[in-house]
């Protein structure tokens, strides 16, 4: 689940707090007087207060959430209780829990729904489902009206995977539609256009993922991650993660099996080849016989077995164009279908292929000449390197390295401007949007990662050079990927982790002057699962009292930390656990 940091601190704090100086006569440490005469006590003492990263690393799972939508720090509080209302009406189904985190000041809404509600959800949805043995088995689309003929239907923790509840969420959200004339803000919403991906494309929702239960993550690393020489859990990561992450392992698990047999093969065969050119030539001439043999077997099998993985979790059959939505970011004029008579956005084709042939067929080619000139440079930078006697054996890599950073740079840089391209082309569909933003990206990253392979091998038939810079080559790109994997992502935390510390000792300082005393921790006896106090759950919706115009100081009664009571009469005295604006 969508895990906070654990108390917020409060825990790390109030042990601080009480740690007791040294008794008298005891002396101090060193390096704590050396650091006194340098930065003096108040800042040392101001340490205490910074939040250690492995209590920020301290979570609590929040419970009773499926899907988590969160919204930027500066969302104003109509457009909350906009949204908020919409789903409350528009999909009475979903339980809805409004959160506040303290210290980034984002909002969020925790979104889940009952087994009951989802079962409808599944029969609207279509969901695919085992069929009990005596009726059958096999599976087939969920109905309410025969609920008794599917598998662990009496148990409201078996029959729904978490990703399939998550599914069936996420399908009542796209699905949450705008009526005739209905705005927020600036944004005017066609009949029946879907409101989340709008929003969610102009910003106005910053994300909507589903969240992680630890459990099903617990199991899976020892089944999965920390198993060796065993077969993938592939039906427990389909549960889990959908069809498509589970596809690819299977197919990743297929094809590095498959490998065996070309290395097995290959490595008898470079065995017994003689050391003379003859020898080596027919070597060759077999060992690629029998990778062609060899790759026509293997797609084969993998289309059997991908078929057969496919009907086994019922995506056999997909669903054609007519029934795909538009892509919220596909922009128009405005008309009337003369289809579907329905009013709907309209970009002229004619535009996009003008734009095609005038702006992104010539910087595709643009950028594929300097990758092609860049290329030619270092390896001229390659020959002037060779050509200087007395240099160390390393300094000839370093053209090679600098190509290599030249590919990885070029081609992060390529896939954006692909990206910007694909969309001003402005596709209404997102299947056409991926297939022309996969040529662009494809074509590109196939010129930067081979021709210079190809230049050495085919026109310069250099086969040492060759070996060396696919050594070079292979390495660096290896070594990015491990440190955008894991290092990057890493840093990120960490510096997050320190802004929240740094946030936390300001806001003790700023309690330390209101209060005139010592610095106070967050209050205890916070909600379970919001982390002793980050975020606050929100049990009604207020119309009028704290949201409402004019004066919000008025209309609030303040109860405590970050809770108020609102006096409105469009709520009752209803309390919502908002942060009051007074």
């Amino acid at each position: 689940m969508a895990e906070a940091a654990s108390g917020a601190g409060g825990t790390s704090l109030e042990g601080e707090r009480g740690k007791r100086p040294p008794p008298e006569g005891e002396p101090a440490a060193p390096a704590s007087g050396v650091l006194d005469k340098l930065f003096g006590k108040r800042l040392l003492q101001a340490g205490r207060y910074l939040v250690s990263h492995k209590a920020w690393m301290k979570t609590v799972p929040t419970e009773n959430c499926d899907v988590l939508m969160t919204f930027p720090d500066t969302t104003d509080d109509h457009t909350l209780l906009w949204l908020l209302n919409h789903i409350r009406v528009g999909i009475p189904e979903l339980i809805v829990q409004v959160r506040h985190h303290r210290h980034t000041r984002a909002y969020a809404f925790f979104v889940t729904a009952t087994y009951e509600s989802l079962l409808r959800g599944a029969d609207e949805l279509g969901l695919r489902k085992a069929v009990k043995a005596e009726f059958g088995g096999g599976t087939r689309g969920f109905s309410c009206e025969e609920d008794f003929i599917y598998e662990n239907v009496e148990s409201e923790l078996r029959f729904f995977t978490s990703q399939e509840r998550q599914s069936i969420i996420r399908f009542w959200l796209q699905n949450l539609r705008a009526k005739q004339g209905e705005a927020l803000h600036n944004v005017r919403f066609l009949e029946d256009q879907p409101i989340i991906p709008e929003l969610a494309a102009r910003g106005i929702i910053q994300q909507v993922f589903p969240v992680h239960e630890q459990r099903i993550l617990n199991r899976l690393m020892k089944s999965w991650v920390q198993a060796v020489c065993e077969n993938q859990p592939l039906d427990d990561i389909c549960d889990y993660f959908g069809v498509k992450i589970a596809m690819y392992f299977a197919w990743l698990g297929f094809y590095t099996s498959a490998m065996v047999y070309p290395a097995v093969f290959g490595s008898v065969l470079y065995t017994f080849t003689e050391t003379d050119q003859t020898s080596r030539d027919v070597s060759c001439v077999v060992f690629a016989l029998f990778n062609v043999i060899w790759s026509t077997l293997f797609l084969e099998e993998w289309k059997r077995r991908g078929a057969e993985l496919a009907y086994k979790w019922g995506t056999l059959d997909s669903p054609g164009e007519a029934v795909e939505e538009p892509r919220p970011q596909f922009r128009g004029v405005r008309r009337i279908s003369p289809i579907t008579r329905a009013e709907e956005f309209y970009y002229p084709p004619w535009k996009r292929l003008l734009f095609q042939l005038l702006v992104s067929l010539p910087l595709c080619l643009a950028c594929l000449v300097c990758v092609f000139l860049l290329m030619l440079g270092c390896f001229q930078l390659q020959e002037l390197v060779l050509s200087v006697k007395g240099l160390p054996r390393l300094a000839r890599f370093l053209p090679k390295v600098m190509l290599a950073l030249i590919v990885s740079v070029s081609a992060e840089g390529y896939k954006k401007l692909a990206i910007w391209l694909n969309d001003m082309e402005n596709y209404r569909l997102e299947s056409a949007y991926e297939k022309h933003l996969i040529i662009k990206v494809v074509l590109f990253q196939f010129v930067n990662s081979y021709l210079s392979l190809f230049y050495i091998g085919f026109y310069l038939k250099d086969m040492e050079r060759l070996k060396e810079l696919l050594l070079v080559l292979s390495l660096s790109q290896s070594l990015e990927r491990q440190l955008r994997a894991v290092l990057v992502p890493l840093a990120a935390l960490r510096f997050r982790l320190l802004l929240l510390s740094l946030r936390g000792l300001l806001l003790a300082a700023r309690a330390k002057v209101r209060a005139g005393g010592e610095p106070v921790g967050p209050r205890r006896g916070g909600q379970r699962g919001c982390a002793g106090g980050l975020v606050r759950r929100a049990e009604g919706a207020c119309a009028e009292g704290i949201w409402g115009g004019g004066r919000p100081a008025s209309r609030c009664r303040q109860l405590g930390t970050h809770t108020a009571r609102c006096t409105g009469r469009a709520c009752g005295g209803v309390e919502t656990r908002w942060a009051c604006p007074g």
